[in-house]
Parts: C-alpha cells; sequence; structure tokens
C-alpha cells in the first residue's frame, strides 16, 4: 500500500511541476488554443483559469497523499533515522570512544612518539625543524 501510494505522490509531484511550469508569471497563461470568444475555455482568461484550479487541485491531492505516506510510515513503525544509533562504516577504523559519539578520526595522544606513527623524526619524538642556510 505504501508504494501504491508513493509512485502516486511522485506521478502527481510531477504534474504539479508541470503545471506550474506552464503558467505565466505575471498572471496570465500561455493563450494556446487562441482565437475564441471572451467566455470560451481556450480564451487567454480559460487556459488561465484551468491551469490556477489544476494547479489547485493537485497540490490538495500532494498534501493529502504526503499526509497518508507520513500516516503510514508511522504505522508500519519504519522510524526515523535520527532515532537509530549510528553504524561503522569502515571496518579499518576504531570505534569512536567517550560519549560524544564522534564519527572523525580521532588524533593520537600528545606525548605518543612519532616514530610509532611513521612520522620519522630521529627518535626525539619532537618534531623537526627546518634549518635556514
Amino acid at each position: 500500500m505504501q508504494t501504491v501510494l508513493l509512485v502516486v505522490h511522485l506521478i502527481i509531484a510531477l504534474a504539479l511541476i508541470g503545471v506550474v511550469l506552464l503558467q505565466r508569471s505575471e498572471g496570465g497563461a500561455l493563450g494556446i488554443g487562441g482565437g475564441g470568444g471572451a467566455g470560451s475555455l481556450f480564451s487567454a482568461r480559460g487556459v488561465g483559469n484551468t491551469l490556477t484550479r489544476t494547479t489547485a487541485i493537485l497540490a490538495v491531492i500532494f498534501f493529502m497523499t504526503s499526509i497518508g505516506l507520513t500516516l503510514l510510515s508511522g504505522r508500519t513503525g519504519g522510524g526515523s533515522l535520527f532515532n537509530s544509533p549510528a553504524t561503522q562504516q569502515n571496518q579499518g577504523q576504531s570505534a569512536p570512544t567517550g560519549s560524544g559519539g564522534s564519527v572523525l578520526p580521532t588524533l593520537p595522544p600528545a606525548g605518543q612518539n612519532q616514530n610509532q606513527q611513521g612520522g620519522g623524526s630521529g627518535g626525539t619524538g619532537q618534531p623537526q625543524v627546518p634549518v635556514s642556510q
């Protein structure tokens, strides 16, 4: 049921985008159809009224399907992504420590030897300072 409603929702969204793009920005319509009297359906005014009504109807249906999808999602227990804990994606990295739950890599402690990390500083544990010539 949820899949069917989602497909209908997407079709309505595309139709709504198309109808809005057909309208002119200054309140008029495209004026397609040409000719006809002032009260004709395909006069400039008739097309504008038709597009405005179509936009309103599609907008109401779009909101109804949005609410329906929200209600169905709540019943099926899909939940929110924000309520679930983060999973470790890179197996090579260690899990974050502390209560912050950060997914950023952690830096080694300040007193750790740089040679163990591949620093190559001559075994002193301090970074080398360049000497001017």
